[in-house]
């Protein structure tokens, strides 16, 4: 923290705790003065953030009313199904004039109906343009593109600091839009969520349920994150929240402007092991940190640029790397074209490669097939794995096959214990190279069924009843 931020805490702590009567409410004329009161940032950010609604109506039925015998006493009529209706409550952030709006995926996952409520009390139906799991990011559109709406700037998240100071806008609970002040208290945290990026900013504003989507700000009013998560045993908060860095919500929302479906990411083609203490002592590293390059994908861009096996990544483009998900941040915020410099050590020797930014291909195409009839993957969706099926399941760079994409709820495949990310290897001794002849084998009637498949890096087989 530079000597003049620290001279201007004490003066904000003066400036609370002084008689309202002699607390300046003029506009501040200098950048110096408009930390003596967050209140320009917070008028200047709260018309972005919104407030967002989403429901989906289920059918709910008594099961009682599927058997014949307790239908002939109470009649077929009463076993009409019952409709409730789900909801989700969050908050967004506009971040384009035209009305693009980011809030996190989980606040409208699963939802049919999204609307999105301003804070001068309008309401919009949302669109939605893009969703991005990987990141729990999703991008919605409202308005008719006639009407200009408020926007957050983003800010670039690399340059923060631990201790700067922070305003967290949601809307906890459903109370209202509420505006709380904090620091940031950790950068890159990882191992929270399910998300695939794991480089996450820390802040002791407080964060609670419904905050979810909201904008994290700096003192210039910029968005430097989307709140997203909590570490909480009680459920509200207990100071320890996290925000997705504004330099990742840039690459998603590049992506929805672009018309695109899916965030496309520069590929590198190989799988990184975290650098354990027991590593680096073999390694002869002073400290564990870096990414050690398990394997090279032939063909991948890590393998056109020299990346061998054993090597191990301290850097991209000049910025240290701690372990496997400071690298994947890093190298997924970089935008595609032209090239990233890794820094790569062997043998106490430092080299710099270049690595071509461009997506991962979907060669073979997935070719995704239903599997139906009585085999074990009956209500099963597989797919041919290519480098961006890989890169889109957040599976090991380098494997190939057939994998689940999803079991359906109740289905064979789902109550024998198939997963999202499962790959399938062989069914009764025979290699299964594609879908294709995953749903031939399944269409077969055998006595009995030998399944073997791959999960997180260890390969299991399992016998089943024909």
């Amino acid at each position: 923290m530079s000597p003049t931020r620290l001279l201007l805490v004490p003066a904000l702590v003066l400036a609370c705790l002084a008689p309202a009567s002699a607390q300046d409410r003029r506009a501040p004329e200098n950048r110096s003065e408009i930390k003596l009161s967050y209140a320009p940032v917070v008028a200047h950010v709260t018309p972005a953030v919104v407030n967002i609604y989403a429901s989906r109506t289920e059918q709910r039925r008594n099961a009682l009313f599927d058997d014949p015998f307790f239908r002939q006493f109470f009649g077929g009529g009463r076993g009409v199904p019952r409709e409730r209706v789900a909801r989700s409550l969050g908050s967004g952030v506009i971040v384009g004039a035209d009305g693009l709006v980011v809030t996190n995926n989980h606040v409208v996952e699963g939802m049919t109906e999204v609307r999105v409520a301003l804070s001068d009390k309008r309401e919009f139906e949302a669109t939605i343009l893009l969703k991005d799991q990987r990141t729990d990011l999703v991008v919605l559109k409202i308005g008719d593109g006639s009407e200009k709406f408020p926007t957050l700037s983003l800010a670039d998240s690399d340059a923060l600091q631990v201790g700067d100071l922070t305003l967290a806008v949601g809307n906890p609970f459903g109370v209202g839009q509420t505006v709380t002040s904090g620091i940031v208290s950790a950068l890159a945290r990882s191992q929270v969520g399910d998300g695939a990026y794991q480089s996450f900013v820390q802040t002791d504003a407080a964060i609670n349920p419904g905050n979810s989507g909201g904008a994290l700000v700096d003192m210039d009013g910029a968005l430097i994150g989307i709140n997203t998560a909590i570490f909480s045993q009680s459920g509200g908060s207990v100071g320890i929240g996290f925000a997705i860095p504004s330099n990742m919500v840039r690459v998603v929302l590049a992506s929805a402007r672009s018309g695109a479906k899916a965030v496309a990411r520069p590929w590198f083609g190989a799988s990184l092991q975290t650098v354990t203490p027991d590593i680096a002592e073999s390694l002869g590293l002073k400290r564990p940190a870096g990414a050690l390059v398990a394997n090279v994908s032939p063909g991948s861009p890590a393998a056109k640029a020299g990346v061998e096996s054993g090597d191990l990544v301290t850097a991209v483009d000049g910025r240290p790397i701690d372990d496997v998900e400071g690298f994947t941040y890093r190298f997924a915020t970089r935008p595609l074209g032209g090239e990233a410099e890794i820094t790569l050590a062997r043998a106490a020797k430092e080299r710099t490669v270049k690595i071509a930014l461009a997506a991962a291909p979907e060669t073979p195409a997935r070719d995704a097939r239903a599997i139906r009839g009585y085999s074990p993957f009956a209500g099963a969706t597989v797919a041919n794995l290519s480098p961006a099926l890989t890169e889109e399941l957040s599976l090991d760079d380098g494997l190939r096959g057939v994998v689940v994409m999803e079991a359906a709820e109740g289905s064979a495949a789902q109550q024998l214990g198939f997963q999202k990310g499962d790959v399938v290897r062989e069914i009764n001794d025979q290699k299964v190279g594609s879908s294709a002849d995953l749903a031939k084998l399944s269409g077969s009637n055998p006595r009995y069924w030998k399944v073997t498949i791959e999960r997180g890096g260890r390969t299991f087989t399992s016998v089943f009843g024909g």
